[in-house]
């Protein structure tokens, strides 16, 4: 039972260490550490590189939480492996049971997130896991994660601060678990992912109190980031 969950955490963290923030930006001549915010994250990549860089970014970041958590859901259903563990005393009584392509799938997604902001490949640095984390949450918890989506979409456009929009979204999306009565490994996985969302959105958190975070403006046609 314990080797598919480790191999789900070894692949979801190299799968989420991935640096393709980094990469893209490089691709066009661009160290996304030393540009913007610093920050290799779809963001700052669209506010450097524009729109399409950093849509593509976003996409590819989105992909890693989908594979981490999607792989172990689909390795299960096809393999004789049992999806469902269950534990018992002396007695033959049922002390728990474990959903264990579920587990997997959640270790999955969170070693993929931790892989995305501390990347083996770019010394230990990385994003602020939001793409990574609402991709992997799509495939597990297709409805709270869609009302998260609408609550970032209304707040980015309301304020045009992104940050504020990914701090909101991260505390919506474990509240809607908790309220549709998911799985309880579930709904502690995703309060711990919203909780690193959101401090890694520490410096932000400073800046929006500041009045001095980064507003969205849509840059007029052909001018230069």
């Amino acid at each position: 039972m314990f080797t598919p969950l480790l191999i789900a955490a070894v692949v979801g963290y190299f799968l989420g260490a991935l640096p393709f923030g980094y990469l893209v930006a490089r691709a066009c001549g661009v160290d996304i550490f030393k540009a913007g915010s610093g920050n290799p994250g779809a963001t700052n990549v669209k506010r450097v590189l524009g729109t399409k860089a950093g849509n593509m970014v976003y996409v590819l970041d989105a992909l890693k939480g989908a594979v981490a958590a999607g792989w172990p859901l689909l390795y299960y259903r096809l393999s004789h492996q049992p999806i469902t563990s269950v534990t018992t005393d002396d007695a033959g009584r049922i002390l728990w049971t474990l959903d264990c392509s579920l587990t997997a799938a959640v270790i999955g997604l969170v070693a993929a997130v931790l892989g995305h902001s501390f990347s083996i490949f770019t010394r230990f640095k990385g994003g602020k896991g939001v793409a990574t984390t609402s991709g992997g949450l799509l495939v597990l918890m297709p409805v709270p994660i869609l009302i998260g989506a609408g609550v970032w979409f209304t707040t980015f456009f309301a304020s045009r601060y992104v940050s504020l929009a990914s701090i909101l979204s991260a505390v919506v999306v474990p509240a809607m678990a908790w309220a549709f009565g998911l799985p309880l490994i579930l709904k502690i996985v995703v309060t711990l992912l919203g909780a690193l969302v959101i401090v890694r959105h520490h410096s932000n958190i400073r800046r929006l109190f500041a009045g001095t975070e980064h507003r969205w403006e849509r840059r007029p046609k052909g001018e230069a980031p």
